[in-house]
């Protein structure tokens, strides 16, 4: 009986140490995944490779980065993601025109289904084919006015800030472009280059190489402020048309979220690396490099910026005459 009793006991204790390493392990014990809503190549996708890079040296596993596009405003992305475990192991890389989805009938939830975290952004701008035979933002609007609907323009995917900022170009200049959406802002650029649009509106980021390039030529700013750029000042959109203050400038918050109905202490060790990357010298000399505006919100703070966004863009679209869904409906209140 005593030898049973010795047998039963010793079993009990092995399965108690074959299971108890499992249980005790503290998040992330694997590695984490992060889906981008937008492709390869662009804004979202770029920072969030840079931000996942410098987080993974304060974590004890590794990041891997894909890209799931698709759908209204990144909704295919979001939809992954909310269909993963809210266990931490599964973000999603997004920016500020993911806000627009539920308005354009991508998905049927507010933003603040997200717990975000903001890296930076970077303003807009319009941009034409190095070859194009529109010098300046003055000269591309007057043949849009003189054959409306005509001109094809990239601006990423439908309700991006890309997008939101060409409609309110179209609405300040009176005019109309043929909007031809893409699968994020390099998809676009690369049209423009090939000539199959005759204008894209991305960030000065994702444009800089190529003007420097000599392959793109800045038309405008989507800001009130001018730009320098490969030894040329960009001129302000807002010093060409009246008006455009009503419409922009609409900021960029590009950075990746985790679901809020997450645990805290997923939340809390997201928050530490992220801090920890951020304060680093690498992402303030990356941002310096590719003119970002560094950002550095998350939780509380990131989700009262998502919100007025959110609201912003909501509003805009359905002035714009654009929107879908009716923002009320959805919860979002007017600004």
């Amino acid at each position: 009986m005593k030898k049973m009793f010795g047998t039963l006991a010793g079993a009990a204790l092995l399965a108690a140490v074959g299971t108890s390493p499992v249980a005790a392990q503290d998040y992330p014990y694997r590695d984490i995944t992060t889906a981008v809503v937008w492709g390869a190549g662009g804004g979202t996708d770029t920072i969030n490779r840079m931000i996942m890079a410098e987080m993974e040296k304060h974590l004890p596993v590794s990041i891997n980065v894909i890209n799931q596009t698709g759908g209204v405003a990144g909704s295919n992305g979001m939809v992954y993601v909310m269909n993963q475990p809210d266990d931490g192991y599964t973000l999603v890389g997004l920016s500020e025109s993911n806000v627009t989805a539920a308005v354009q009938g991508g998905w049927d939830k507010k933003f603040d289904y997200w717990y975000p975290f903001i890296v930076g952004g970077s303003p807009d701008l319009i941009s034409v084919p190095a070859n194009s035979p529109y010098s300046t933002l003055e000269e591309l609007v007057a043949a849009a006015k003189a054959a409306p609907g005509s001109i094809p323009a990239a601006a990423s995917g439908a309700g991006s800030i890309h997008h939101l900022n060409l409609l309110a170009i179209e609405k300040g200049s009176g005019t109309t472009f043929k909007f031809v959406p893409y699968k994020g802002s390099a998809p676009g650029q690369e049209a423009a280059i090939a000539g199959e649009v005759a204008l894209v509106v991305t960030s000065l980021a994702e444009q800089a190489p190529l003007i420097a390039g000599g392959e793109l030529k800045p038309l405008a700013m989507l800001t009130p402020e001018t730009a320098e750029i490969a030894g040329m000042t960009v001129p302000s959109a807002f010093d060409i048309y009246d008006g455009l203050d009503a419409y922009l400038p609409l900021k960029q918050a590009i950075g990746f979220a985790v679901h809020n109905s997450a645990s805290d202490d997923v939340k809390s060790t997201l928050t530490e690396a992220f801090n920890a990357a951020m304060a680093g010298e690498a992402v303030a000399e990356w941002a310096a490099a590719n003119n970002y505006d560094i950002g550095g919100q998350s939780g509380a703070e990131a989700q009262a910026l998502f919100e007025k966004l959110e609201a912003n863009f909501a509003y805009t679209l359905q002035d714009l005459g654009v929107a879908t869904v009716d923002p009320a409906s959805l919860g979002i209140e007017k600004p």
